[in-house]
């Protein structure tokens, strides 16, 4: 088998990589990267991407078809990963996150790959915290990022079939410790505030909800999507992907966490404009196709991991909202030297 991994050097993608050399051992592993997150690594041995047979770094949004040739299974990681990136960088999110989505599946099947697993997310849905979501509900995508994944969702919809088959993942919110850890995602954040400063100040007033998956169990759900043939959902699949126990208010993480690290003062803020990304999500679907890998993470020994690293790491950046823990920093910092220009393209 050969597997080609784009956007391998994020956040998910480490703990990917070491999922699928434990499930496929003899694979040829393969990844793809413009490498602008290939330097934020966190508390590691050694690099992870030494467990690939090759790292290959180019831009999806520029590929050439013969990346493809003898491939069996792409994975797209590759992407503008969040909300504030994707509010600067709008045109190059459609241009990443959906456009180059679609090219690459289409290239990959005209080229006899068998299988396109797409990470995708739950924040499509919006505003919609009035009961859970299930995969034919109204979509609400209310962002540039969420925007970006509901065109690429409709985009590789005609392209799948029982020769070429479609996973997209719609993910809950990513959380837990990777080799390149990020700590603009909420309950990474709340473990680094309470790590830094004995505090965790909640933005908004705590009400809103998100569905969780800890970034491991991501792995594991890929590596279903990679294996999975047209009769376990159809030849085009999506799929919310984490597990039910994992709908919580904000409020309730960073509760959770002062419940763990002593000491922790949460604070809210109740004059904080109302945050309209609040979705439950129902996760049935998954359980119900993909039994063996389910998430077996919980929210509780997720934030001890997660303690656990930052205290090993000796962190205590109070400023960390500053760092290179934030992708949206990372790039700034890196167009500020001017080694990448206005769309992100690298400067030479």
């Amino acid at each position: 088998m050969k597997i080609l991994i784009t956007g391998n050097m994020g956040y998910v993608g480490p703990g990917l990589i070491s999922k699928l050399r434990q499930s496929h051992p003899h694979a040829e592993l393969i990844g793809y990267d413009m490498g602008y997150f290939a330097k934020c690594l966190t508390n590691v041995n050694f690099l992870p991407d030494n467990q690939l047979n090759k790292q290959i770094f180019g831009d999806v949004r520029h590929f050439h078809e013969s990346l493809f040739e003898g491939i069996d299974s792409v994975v797209y990681l590759a992407a503008i990963s969040n909300d504030p990136m994707g509010n600067k960088f709008e045109k190059v999110t459609m241009d990443v996150n959906c456009k180059s989505a679609i090219r690459m599946a289409e290239s990959a099947k005209k080229n006899g790959v068998k299988s396109f697993v797409f990470a995708s997310s739950c924040s499509i849905y919006g505003e919609a915290d009035d009961y859970p979501k299930v995969e034919t509900d109204r979509l609400n995508p209310l962002t540039a990022y969420a925007k970006s994944k509901v065109e690429a969702e409709n985009g590789l919809i005609s392209l799948a079939s029982e020769n070429f088959v479609v996973t997209c993942f719609r993910f809950a919110t990513a959380c837990g410790h990777s080799d390149r850890l990020r700590l603009d995602l909420v309950l990474n954040d709340f473990v680094a505030g309470a790590v830094t400063s004995k505090e965790i100040s909640i933005l908004s007033d705590g009400t809103p909800w998100r569905p969780l998956i800890n970034v491991l169990d991501m792995a594991r759900a890929i590596d279903f999507g990679i294996s999975r043939n047209a009769s376990k959902g159809g030849g085009f699949l999506v799929v919310n992907t984490g597990t039910n126990t994992w709908n919580y208010q904000v409020v309730e993480l960073a509760e959770a966490v002062a419940e763990v690290i002593p000491g922790v003062k949460v604070s809210v803020n109740p004059n904080a404009q109302p945050d309209k990304r609040s979705y439950k999500v129902n996760f049935d679907l998954f359980a119900e196709l993909a039994p063996d890998y389910l998430p077996v993470f919980d929210l509780n020994r997720t934030i001890k991991d997660l303690y656990s690293n930052l205290t090993e790491m000796n962190f205590n950046d109070h400023q960390y909202r500053k760092s290179q823990y934030m992708r949206l920093e990372v790039l700034n910092n890196l167009q500020s030297k001017n080694f990448l220009i206005e769309d992100l393209s690298w400067n030479w």
